[in-house]
């Protein structure tokens, strides 16, 4: 079986160690960065950082050092060996078509693997971090609403991508962020051609997770400082291990060609020259190599302790302090979603009323939180409550309370105007203009000019819409002008006007005259 990097065959077949410090540091750097990052490519970032080279296996077996690639850092999380299992039949050959020259290979789940032998191999990591690597590998594959898995936390807006789950079907939910953040359910639509199966804004649903969030976090006391100092300074004390074993290595090359120009025959001139040239490059490397090691000791960041005593309490404090720290931008979006993710396993949402979604938090540990959530709907008629809302206004009505007391105590009673989770003014004094409540006696009390009759009154009079009598006016059929005094349309309050007005409703007049 072909090892991978870092692992090599002695001459009685046992497997070891490859015998090379910086090879072997290297590979367990890799390991301990993606622990702490999370993410293979935030791997390779931090990796070019530093200028820091992956080992690798040339064509013909021997070691070589190249620039670090996500395929690369892969292949190393993935292969068990790193973690002292033999294994066999991790992949699986499908037979080729005429087509390919080649015949192509697909990996299986580890539960399909045909030998998976633990404790065979020098182990760089435990066979439990090996799973646990796995995990989170799984977790941030890009397709999480097919494989049920989370995704790495990315800047979008929704809070709970990869989280949110539909309380109808119980497929994962995906985020849409055209005209709008919202959760959408469309597994049964791509599998079955079926109409979406919910659509659910996702602002009020993220910012009532948020609030539970903070109340679960509140009495926690974490020691976030002292923590964040310690790895700091582990992971700046192995990078800084890795940059003087670069170095090192750089430093050996360039004596070893030097060694070997020396001891060549200077008459043998080509390969002089070659060895020569081989010398000038290996000191150009070196050159640039201590150049950059001097310029990040230069620039280097100051050490942790520089922290201030209020800025060291406020980490320590961090269950109390981050309600404050959340709007700001203190923090990304995507720390946001790791933070909600190291407390919450996934929230399930459906929509129990049109105005209410009914919101069930599942938190690491298997405990759960029922919440109801309110959303906006389109009309006062959308909420099941607006007849008590009504009684409740009439009632304060008649008590002589004002519109701006009456929005405060309905708020406290638990209702909410269509687009907001409290009672506006403007809602309270909707209802109660459709109730007939006037607050002044000329609300009640249309005018009245004797011997003459508005719009309103005559369409009144005769039973028909008033926008109707407007049409006529503007049309030219009726024609009149407006009172200079009042700036109403007046018209005779006599029965023959009513009655002209009947003959033009019922096509035996074209026009009327005032």
């Amino acid at each position: 079986m072909t090892l991978p990097t870092g692992l090599i065959r002695n001459g009685q077949g046992k497997v070891l160690k490859i015998p090379n410090q910086e090879a072997q540091a290297r590979l367990a750097l890799v390991f301990e960065t993606f622990l702490q990052c999370r993410s293979a490519s935030r791997v390779v970032d931090e990796f070019n950082r530093h200028d820091l080279l992956l080992p690798r296996r040339d064509r013909f077996g021997d070691l070589v050092w190249k620039a670090p690639r996500v395929a690369a850092v892969l292949s190393i999380l993935k292969h068990p060996a790193y973690a002292g299992a033999f294994t066999y039949g991790r992949t699986r050959t499908i037979r080729r078509e005429a087509a390919q020259r080649r015949p192509s290979l697909t990996r299986l789940p580890q539960a399909e693997w045909r030998i998976c032998i633990p404790n065979v191999y020098p182990a760089y990591i435990s066979w439990e971090t090996y799973l646990q690597i796995q995990a989170i590998l799984k977790d941030n594959h890009a397709e999480y609403d097919r494989n049920k898995t989370r995704g790495i936390p990315r800047p979008g807006k929704a809070l709970l991508h990869g989280l949110v789950y539909c309380g109808e079907c119980g497929h994962k939910m995906v985020v849409q962020y055209k005209g709008g953040t919202r959760y959408i359910c469309n597994y049964l639509r791509q599998q079955y051609r079926t109409p979406v199966c919910q659509y659910i804004a996702a602002d009020p649903v993220d910012t009532r997770v948020v609030d539970a969030f903070f109340q679960a976090l509140s009495p926690v006391e974490l020691d976030v400082y002292a923590q964040a100092v310690a790895k700091r300074q582990q992971q700046a004390e192995r990078v800084a291990k890795a940059q003087a074993q670069h170095l090192e290595r750089l430093r050996y090359e360039a004596a070893y060609c030097e060694r070997q120009f020396h001891h060549v025959d200077p008459a043998h001139r080509h390969v002089a020259a070659e060895l020569e040239h081989a010398w000038e490059v290996a000191l150009q490397a070196l050159k640039q190599a201590e150049a950059a090691h001097k310029q990040r000791i230069q620039g280097g960041t100051p050490p942790e302790n520089a922290l201030s005593p209020a800025l060291q309490a406020a980490f320590r404090a961090i269950g109390h302090k981050l309600p404050a720290l959340w709007p700001t931008d203190v923090l990304s979006q995507a720390q946001r979603k790791a933070l909600l993710r190291c407390l919450i396993d996934k929230v399930v949402i459906q929509r129990a009323r049109r105005d209410q979604i009914h919101t069930r938090i599942v938190w690491r540990g298997g405990e759960t939180t029922t919440l109801e959530v309110p959303v906006a709907v389109g009309a006062l008629t959308d909420l099941p409550t607006a007849p008590q809302m009504a009684q409740q206004i009439r009632g304060l009505f008649a008590e002589g309370t004002s519109d701006d007391e009456m929005a405060r105590q309905l708020t406290q009673h638990g209702y909410r105007s269509p687009s907001q989770p409290s009672v506006l003014p403007s809602t309270v004094k909707g209802i109660r203009l459709k109730l007939g409540l006037m607050q002044q006696r000329s609300q009640s009390h249309p005018r009245r000019i004797t011997g003459y009759l508005t719009v309103p009154q005559l369409a009144k009079a005769l039973a028909i819409p008033p926008h109707w009598v407007y049409h006529q006016i503007k049309r030219g059929t009726v024609a009149i002008t407006r009172d200079a005094a009042t700036g109403l349309y007046l018209f005779p309050d006599t029965p023959q006007t009513l009655e002209a007005f009947r003959q033009l409703q019922a096509g035996q007049r074209t026009a009327l005259r005032y």
